[in-house]
């Protein structure tokens, strides 16, 4: 195991690509297995979670090959099982966007309950709903067990608008016999990338990038080329720490469509940048004071479905407001133990009333000092990175691989961008 070992106090300036979009990649390899002809993947993220993903591919029978640096040739000709191997299921909460696939393909699918971060309970209810609907049979002993004689489209609304649930019925409906129709669906770039994906193999589905999709379903899919988008969370936690940091950066290989949610919430603290085609530069100089409501109210940071802010950037705003003028409410909706890293911001100085699990008061700017810390999840891990950068003296971050599951190469990136950052042994 090791760690990472962070000096503060050095602002990041650079240039920087964004990485392909984890949450993207994840269904668009799960949806190799809807045909039988090789499909080719460019842009994935060379991440801890995209190599089990491709692990558990190989598992059910899938042929791999990689075609260079982040692009690979799968054909799935034929599949060996419909199980997938448990050891590498538990590793990840993506691996549920097989069910999908495995029942258009097979008829059946059987998983133990996906792993990923503690961050909460993370529903399943609603991959059950839109699955049973398209005439699926699931038994839950332990694991999940998944059968159906045939599937057959289907007039389905969600409970909720997950992302992952939206993915697998989706997937699922584009090989069912007749039309389904999604509403209140996800609409994540991520989301929008299968439903383009999937329409290159041959699937009919319109509504992409809205709350109602249509699925005509077809009898069979063929192979396609595909690039993953950028990765827009990623994007967003290398502007709050150039803003953290009070240093400057440039992205390159960004969606500027997809930056519009991040920019009101990221204005409140005074946070603007630059857009010049897909690229993306947050300069130096930066107010990085509150933007009070009318009436001098505190205001709110809180995540919403997309086109809302987005929750997996919660936990950097969490870090980035300790470094601003100001009081601000970060309010995350969705998971009761996201907010639960900020503790460890307080050790090392930080401001912040927790309020409840959802809920946190952060009033800065802060002096941070370096300290032990311990990576609960990806993002509060990456918040955690950022904390190290900008505290005085040295940081010791645990438990590192829950970073290294959301981000390529980081440790690389930050020193290309002049950040004191070395790997040691635990």
């Amino acid at each position: 195991m090791h760690e990472y070992l962070i000096e503060g106090g050095y602002p990041i300036q650079g240039t920087v690509k964004a990485s392909g979009n984890k949450n993207a990649a994840f269904p668009c390899l799960a949806a190799t297995l809807l045909t039988s002809e090789p499909v080719i993947l460019h842009n994935i993220p060379e991440i801890q979670d995209t190599k089990v993903m491709i692990e558990i591919l190989k598992a059910l029978g899938a042929k791999v090959k990689n075609l260079g640096k982040n692009s690979w040739q799968i054909q799935c000709e034929e599949v060996k099982t419909s199980e997938l191997p448990s050891e590498l299921n538990k590793k990840i909460r993506g691996s549920i966007v097989f069910a999908g696939p495995l029942l258009a393909r097979t008829g059946k699918c059987k998983m133990t309950p996906p792993g990923g971060d503690v961050i909460g309970r993370r529903r399943v209810d609603t991959h059950f709903l839109a699955l049973q609907a398209l005439g699926v049979n699931i038994h839950v002993n332990g694991c999940f067990d998944f059968t159906a004689t045939k599937l057959v489209g289907a007039d389905i609304f969600l409970d909720e608008a997950s992302v992952t649930a939206t993915e697998n019925a989706v997937m699922a409906a584009a090989l069912s016999e007749g039309t389904t129709i999604l509403q209140n669906c996800a609409s994540e770039p991520h989301v929008q990338d299968i439903c383009k994906m999937l329409n290159l193999m041959g699937a009919k589905i319109s509504g992409i990038g809205s709350n109602i999709l249509r699925i005509e379903g077809v009898k069979k899919l063929h192979g396609c080329e595909f690039e993953i988008g950028p990765d827009y969370i990623e994007i967003g936690s290398y502007i709050g720490m150039a803003a953290a940091t009070k240093g400057r950066i440039t992205i390159k290989g960004i969606r500027p469509e997809e930056m519009r949610p991040l920019k009101y919430s990221f204005a409140k603290l005074g946070i603007t940048w630059r857009i010049d085609g897909d690229e993306l530069t947050v300069p130096n100089i930066q107010e990085l004071k509150v933007n009070d409501d009318l009436g001098n109210a505190i205001p709110k940071i809180d995540d919403m479905p997309w086109p809302g802010f987005p929750a997996d950037l919660t936990s950097i705003m969490t870090v980035v407001a300790t470094q601003v003028d100001g009081t601000v409410l970060i309010f995350e909706k969705m998971f009761e133990s996201r907010m639960f890293f900020v503790d460890k911001l307080i050790s090392m100085g930080a401001k912040i009333t927790l309020c409840d699990p959802h809920r946190a008061v952060v009033c800065g700017p802060s002096i941070l000092h370096g300290d032990h810390l311990v990576s609960p999840d990806i993002r509060a891990g990456m918040a955690m990175v950022i904390a190290a950068m900008c505290a005085h003296g040295e940081s010791r971050i645990s438990n590192v691989y829950q970073i290294e599951r959301g981000y390529e190469d980081l440790v690389g990136q930050l020193q290309k961008l002049g950040a004191h950052i070395k790997v040691v042994e635990s």
